[in-house]
């Protein structure tokens, strides 16, 4: 029997996957409940659905409910992200033209470099170098921000920012409005099969391990629904362990590539789930090891530190207090309702809600709520680390 419909709003992004195969394969079903999606054109459409009450959740940017804790961008509406739908899945991807000038100056496009990219594009990119993010509040635009400023080229203070709907992307590049970009998949891809861009990077180079998207939530419906959002939960976290089995991205780029979805050919999207991605329109390939992760190493888990670097970042940038930022931001990355979601299942779960980020450099076991789990590599670039100070 199904005890409650519940409409979610997303975007349509790979990384949407979590959700489409939590409707499409039973998942939510086994839940008792059946999600109605609700495809938006935009993220701030998906901010305003769920802010107004016309969605009980959404696929959502994982800063935007950060964002809102910290009175940036949002609708006064409090969020919470209640679960992390994936991590990675971005790419960063340049003009033809740029792409041309970078490899007369000697760069060779490994895809896997992301000291190198940076430079080579510094280097041959006009002033000021014009990107295109999806939303102001977004996983692209820190990444894209932390890269650039840690090579020398401060951002977002020399760089001129365009916001740029994912679907987008690709004609915005056409159009010579921007000279590169950063989207989630298969957008980037897009811009390839289209002849008008080639791709420069994934985001897993830049940060081995980014909360991409959250399932995120009204922080009163979270309150007055605890056990509806726990079979919501639930049911996308048996969705992702699906997707993270070695059969299951062919099928899952059909689900995808039907209308009421993405209505892009399967295999545009296979790319994205297997991480052999196309990167440029000669037909150049680059497989990318854990391009997008939905399950494995604890991808789902609501990481405080990872809210608060996302705060932090946030607070630099703004000029609010960086103590009040962090303590409203990991407030936001709800561990808590996670743990209470999955008790039920035999989902081994970290010990800690905050972690070193930064920290690993090879798959590690760690402390478990009840055993051992391991963790994936989760490195910056630039060997940086990050301590939290909200536990």
């Amino acid at each position: 029997m199904i005890a409650a419909t519940l409409s979610v709003g997303f975007l349509p992004l790979v990384d949407a996957a979590p959700l489409i195969v939590a409707h499409e394969m039973g998942f939510a079903a086994e839940e008792s409940i059946a999600i109605a999606l609700r495809r938006a054109p935009s993220w701030s459409s998906v901010r305003d659905m769920l802010s107004f009450g016309r969605v009980e959740a959404a696929h959502m940017l994982s800063p935007v409910p950060v964002a809102a804790a910290l009175g940036l961008g949002g609708t006064g509406t409090p969020l919470s992200a209640v679960s992390v739908l994936s991590a990675n899945g971005d790419v960063i991807g340049v003009s033809n033209e740029l792409a041309a000038r970078m490899r007369d100056g000697g760069h060779d496009f490994a895809f896997n470099d992301a000291r190198a990219a940076g430079a080579a594009l510094i280097a041959h990119a006009a002033r000021p170098l014009r990107l295109g993010v999806p939303f102001p509040f977004s996983m692209h635009a820190e990444l894209l921000y932390y890269w650039l400023s840690a090579l020398g080229l401060p951002a977002p203070q020399s760089v001129d920012i365009r916001t740029v709907p994912p679907s987008l992307m690709a004609d915005a590049l056409e159009a010579g409005e921007i000279d590169a970009f950063c989207v989630g998949e298969p957008w980037g891809s897009m811009a390839v099969e289209n002849g008008v861009g080639t791709l420069l990077l994934p985001g897993n180079a830049i940060w081995r391990f980014s909360p991409e998207k959250v399932l995120a939530v009204r922080s009163d419906w979270a309150d007055a629904e605890p056990e509806l959002m726990g079979r919501l939960i639930r049911a996308v976290w048996r969705a992702g362990r699906w997707l993270a089995e070695p059969g299951s991205p062919m099928l899952a780029a059909e689900l995808l590539s039907r209308s009421q979805y993405l209505d892009l050919p399967a295999e545009i999207l296979d790319r994205a789930l297997t991480g052999r991605l196309v990167i440029s329109p000669q037909g150049e390939e680059r497989t990318v090891p854990g391009f997008v992760e939905f399950h494995h190493n604890a991808a789902t888990f609501p990481w405080r530190s990872q809210a608060e670097w996302i705060g932090l970042q946030l607070a630099a940038r703004t000029g609010l207090d960086r103590a009040t930022a962090a303590r409203s931001a990991a407030s936001v990355f709800r561990s808590d309702i996670y743990r209470a979601a999955l008790a039920p299942t035999r989902a081994e779960l970290p010990g800690a809600s905050a972690k070193r980020e930064g920290a690993l450099d090879a798959p590690t076991a760690v402390p478990g709520a009840s055993g051992h789990l391991t963790l994936g590599p989760d490195s910056f670039f630039d060997g940086r680390i990050f301590e939290p100070n909200q536990k």
